[in-house]
């Protein structure tokens, strides 16, 4: 049977997950992690779980017709919902914003936090995302971005502890919209949307410049420029740890 291949996001996404685990992929969609996980060796087992019976159907079938039935099994599930704590090692999320993600998360905190490691890629509210996250007592202990299709895509792998994880770090608000370990990797994809996103901000407000209008717009583009400055000072090693 054909090796299935992956999107570079969730190539990239797989990329992260130890071998080993028993997983659980949340957001399943049509099922190709899932296959990917068995097919390469990563996974032992997988469970494979989505709110939508559409595309839960359609991973059904497609994991019929590469003969994994006996490896991956499939749940229609609200997040977590249909898992029992301690039935997977390693969670894997991905397609879905950051709210989602995190309502997931709070919803199935006793299992989530029974996990060995969660690989989690958030699509909007990064700095929202990545402070809920230190709250709740995980720590981000791998990153990395990929740019498909015009898009960034940041992940992250994480691991629960039982450690305080403090705010008192000076660059916590840098660290928490860009990711500190993309940072201190000086992640060329990273800097690729930190180029970018200047080069925005600063066009948005040079138009509100000649509209004489927006000023709490303004003041918003202001902090964004200033925070983007502060990322670079970070990769450059120009601010203290």
């Amino acid at each position: 049977m054909k090796e299935v291949k992956l999107s570079a996001r969730l190539q990239a996404l797989v990329n992260m997950v130890s071998s080993g685990n028993i997983v659980c992929d949340i957001g399943c969609d049509h099922g190709w992690v899932s296959i990917y996980l068995i097919q390469q060796g990563i996974a032992s087992k997988v469970l494979a779980m989505d709110v939508r019976t559409g595309p839960l159907e359609r991973a059904r079938e497609h994991i019929a017709q590469y003969d994994l039935e006996a490896y991956i099994e499939t749940r229609l599930s609200d997040g977590l919902q249909k898992m029992q704590v301690g039935e997977a090692t390693a969670m894997v999320c991905a397609g879905m914003g950051g709210p989602l993600m995190m309502k997931i998360l709070t919803e199935g905190r006793e299992k989530a936090k029974a996990m060995k490691e969660l690989i989690l890629q958030p699509q909007s509210e990064l700095a929202l995302f990545r402070k809920f996250l230190r709250e709740e007592g995980y720590r981000i202990v791998a990153e990395d971005m990929v740019l498909e299709d015009g898009k960034f895509y940041p992940m992250m792998k994480v691991v629960p502890t039982e450690e305080s994880l403090s705010e008192e770090e000076t660059n916590q608000e840098i660290y928490d919209t860009y990711g500190e370990l993309l940072l201190k990797q000086k992640h060329p994809v990273l800097e690729e949307f930190l180029t970018k996103g200047k080069v925005h901000v600063q066009g948005l407000m040079k138009h509100l410049q000649e509209q004489n209008a927006g000023s709490e717009r303004m003041g918003e583009l202001q902090k964004e420029e200033m925070l983007i400055d502060a990322a670079w000072k970070v990769m450059k090693g120009g601010m203290s740890e």
